[in-house]
């Protein structure tokens, strides 16, 4: 039996056989088709002239019946800013739903009630589902640094004869059914520009670099199938190199995916990644009602209307932003990430704010909360990061940041970088150190102190995360972002924080110190910035061991702020006997 056979004996299973023509409309196949098979079906004993399965076509049905379903809920759902803040992606409410309940209800409708959801991202808020529809919750501890083929891992050994199925759609029909023959994986008849499978003469899904058809991400493997796709899933987990990659890419094989395309029409199953897609479908939503989306509109005296295209940017290490528009002109909200509320004193922030205001040092600010810190910003247009393989950006950026130290300025606070040592130590509630020799890491690098005091300059207001990325180049014009951990230090610890987040080694440091001290450097300040750089390694280790607990992964990141640490004391030593 072909796969057109196959999909005209599950129409007639599905209700009273009312002629070709409207079998033909059902299955999207011509009368032609349609004829060929209904002949085919009928002398193989499965269907009856009248259109009625025979006892054969009973037993056939029984056979292919779909036994379970995985339902992918873990991520944070990026796209979905501001609501990602507050509520899962799957909880998103349509038309006064949940798309995961409908979802749920619509599988239970298929007799499907063994059905396993895979949570990360606030998965207590999942929870009611086990009493409610008796699911089994699947927990993805690494929800935060890897895809959801990591997910699909959780739950390989469920992977016969089930649906894999994303939490963000809404299917106005629905798409899952008492009988499954072959494979599948569902797309939209539509086109899209980042798809990357197309739909052939022969209903197979051919990978294309773009503008395939909708991938909608629906997917059903038979038995056979599923312990093949099952086995693939597991050997990508294995391979580093896939930690971001999506399930999908186990069902490729021989140049094509394994499963078969499923053509649905256009608006069928909706996905929902953006705030104005939720808007559009279903405008009296009451994620609708964001917190971040009443703020904007008190700051501009709009309505949610005026608000557009939301557009996600780039996780920071501490933040979530998005862009928006309103009224025509482009605006950047900053809302604090996890755990920020103990890290970060937003009063101190607003403060700083409030020193440099109409400076021309920071991009302009609308509005910032000191009690939540949230922060609306103007978008600079045409502007870039710098660049530290640049050597002219980082001359123009520690220029910059020089003319920025000699204003002098004071604020109301100071930054205390063994007092955030020991408190972010504290923030891991008793749990040790990742790192086997911390202790004497620490001894080490406190150590230090004296001679840092001894010749640190006048304190004033210092950036404190003047990194590469906070530095906006538009033209000639240059403007530093961020100043969420500003406060009076010695000046030069920005230098340090500059060239450990540029991950540079010994020779860049010197050249980095160079650009900033064109006049040259005394020896005795290289000597302290090089144990700047230790401490705020061990410094910004400890803050990446906090975040580590809460779930955010740095990589590379993390592992080289220690290494300064260690480096930069080895080092700071050797030239201090030298001078001796």
């Amino acid at each position: 039996m072909n796969m057109q056979e196959q999909d005209i004996l599950n129409i007639l299973a599905g209700g009273t056989f009312s002629g070709q023509r409207e079998l033909a409309e059902e299955s999207g196949y011509s009368l032609g088709v349609v004829n060929r098979c209904l002949r085919s079906l009928t002398e193989t004993g499965y269907v009856r002239a009248d259109g009625t399965l025979t006892q054969n076509g009973q037993a056939l049905l029984a056979e292919n019946r779909p036994r379970r379903a995985v339902i992918l809920a873990a991520g944070f759902g990026m796209r979905m800013v501001p609501i990602n803040t507050e509520t899962p992606k799957g909880l998103l409410q349509v038309h006064g739903e949940r798309l995961i309940d409908r979802l749920i209800r619509q599988l239970h409708q298929a007799l499907i009630r063994d059905i396993r959801v895979v949570v990360g991202f606030l998965k207590e808020q999942y929870e009611y589902l086990i009493d409610e529809f008796g699911v089994e919750l699947v927990v993805n501890p690494d929800y935060a640094r890897k895809n959801n083929l990591h997910s699909v891992d959780r739950v390989r050994s469920a992977l016969s004869d089930c649906y894999v199925v994303p939490c963000d759609l809404y299917c106005t029909e629905n798409p899952f059914r008492t009988h499954e023959f072959y494979s599948w994986y569902m797309v939209s008849e539509a086109p899209a520009p980042d798809s990357t499978v197309r739909v052939n003469r022969k209903q197979a899904l051919i990978p294309v670099s773009e503008n395939g058809n909708r991938m909608i991400g629906i997917c059903y493997l038979t038995a056979d199938d599923g312990r093949k796709v099952s086995e693939k899933v597991h050997a990508l987990c294995l391979d580093s190199r896939m930690d971001g990659a999506f399930w999908e890419e186990a069902l490729y094989a021989e140049g094509k995916m394994l499963p078969a395309a499923r053509v649905v029409p256009e608006g069928q199953v909706v996905e929902i990644n953006t705030y104005e897609q939720l808007r559009e479908l279903d405008s009296d939503s009451d994620q609708l009602q964001n917190d971040a989306i009443g703020t904007i509109c008190r700051v501009f005296d709009a309505s949610p209307r005026d608000i557009t295209h939301i557009t996600v940017l780039k996780k920071g290490m501490t933040n979530r932003s998005f862009l928006f528009t309103c009224r025509g002109k482009q605006y950047i909200m900053r809302i604090p990430g996890e755990g920020t509320d103990r890290l970060i004193d937003r009063r101190q922030e607003a403060a700083v704010y409030g020193a440099i205001r109409d400076l021309s040092l920071c991009d302009d600010v609308y509005y910032i909360d000191p009690a939540n810190g949230y922060k609306i910003t103007a978008f600079l247009e045409n502007a870039r990061v710098c660049d530290p393989e640049n050597p002219n950006d980082v001359r123009r950026c520690m220029a910059f940041l020089r003319k920025f130290h000699e204003r002098r300025l004071h604020v109301g606070h100071s930054f205390d970088i063994f007092g955030q040592i020991e408190f972010y130590e504290q923030l891991w509630k008793g749990n040790p150190s990742v790192y086997a020799d911390y202790r004497r890491t620490k001894e080490q690098i406190l150590s230090l102190r004296p001679y840092m005091e001894a010749h640190a300059g006048e304190k004033v207001l210092t950036h404190i995360d003047a990194v590469p990325d906070n530095f906006l180049l538009t033209g000639d014009d240059i403007r530093l972002i961020d100043w969420e951990y500003a406060g009076e230090q010695d000046p030069h610890v920005d230098i340090a924080m500059f060239a450990i987040y540029a991950l540079y080694d010994r020779a860049q440091i010197d050249a980095l110190i160079d650009a900033y001290f064109p006049e040259g450097c005394p020896g005795e300040t290289r000597l302290k910035i090089y144990c700047y750089v230790a401490a705020w390694g061990l410094l910004w280790s400890n803050w990446c061991e906090y975040k580590r607990q809460l779930g955010v992964e740095f990589g590379e990141y993390s592992l080289r702020q220690y290494r300064y640490a260690k480096d930069f004391y080895r080092i700071f030593r050797a030239e201090e006997g030298e001078k001796a």
